[in-house]
């Protein structure tokens, strides 16, 4: 079947080469698009006024810091099941792209949150720190296999954790239903039509599949690099380097 072709690291590296590039290229046109409507064309709102631009990248990176983590785990749960060499090295290429978009939506989150709320941070405010807890999963993800040399070792411990943290997911999601929270009900993703004006939801979803194709661009970059180092003494990683070193 196709994807058992490309669970083996070879055929993996090969596809993730032709790839790359067409996300980047997707990457850069959804950007364009999404920063030029969000930021010229789609209106002030009539509360929040300016302030409302800094939506367009704090709630993608918001739904990608999340959306990240259950890419992460799902893989890990994949390698754990059917022990998959890929699917690990899938969710280690993946947890320093969540961080970072982790941290984008914690910063733009408090830049929004000084003028509307009138507090940088709320520690009260349950989904706050439910996406706080998220950016010390992937940092304890990262420092978890940083700290065991033995790959397969790491594999199997960094996904137990991912798998376990995966918990806090739907505490981010329903907490402004669960809890009276500073953050609004959901605008887009609720059930029936989105409660916001398609000049503010064109540039909001173009930002956020912007942020999927740069996800995916840099994850298959990454998912290279730990490919070739972790198989540095196969036959067809030597002949590839060789080729590279002597492309006559």
């Amino acid at each position: 079947m196709f994807i058992y072709k490309y669970a083996a690291p070879r055929n993996f590296y090969r596809l993730a080469g032709f790839l790359v590039p067409v996300f980047a290229v997707l990457t850069v046109v959804l950007l364009a698009v999404g920063l030029y409507m969000g930021f010229f064309v789609s209106p002030p709102d009539y509360e929040q006024g300016e302030t409302v631009r800094i939506m367009f990248i704090h709630v993608p990176a918001a739904w990608m810091s999340m959306f990240i983590y259950a890419v992460m785990a799902t893989s890990g749960a994949a390698g754990l099941i059917w022990k998959t060499k890929i699917a690990h090295i899938f969710a280690a290429a993946s947890a320093p792209v969540g961080t970072v978009f982790t941290v984008i939506a914690l910063i733009t989150g408090s830049l929004w949150g000084a003028p509307m709320w009138g507090t940088w941070w709320e520690w009260t405010d349950a989904r706050l720190t439910s996406e706080l807890f998220l950016l010390f999963l992937f940092f304890g993800y990262m420092a978890l296999r940083a700290s065991i040399d033995d790959p397969r070792r790491a594999d199997r411990a960094a996904a137990i954790l991912a798998v376990v943290g995966i918990v806090d997911l739907p505490i981010i999601h329903f907490s402004v239903e669960w809890w009276n929270t500073l953050h609004q009900p959901a605008s887009v993703g609720k059930i029936g039509r989105p409660s916001i004006h398609s000049s503010m939801l064109i540039p909001l979803l173009s930002m956020a599949l912007a942020f999927n194709t740069y996800f995916l661009a840099s994850v298959l970059i990454r998912a290279r690099t730990i490919i070739l180092t972790r198989e540095y003494n196969k036959r067809w990683v030597t002949e590839l380097l060789n080729r590279r070193r002597n492309p006559s």
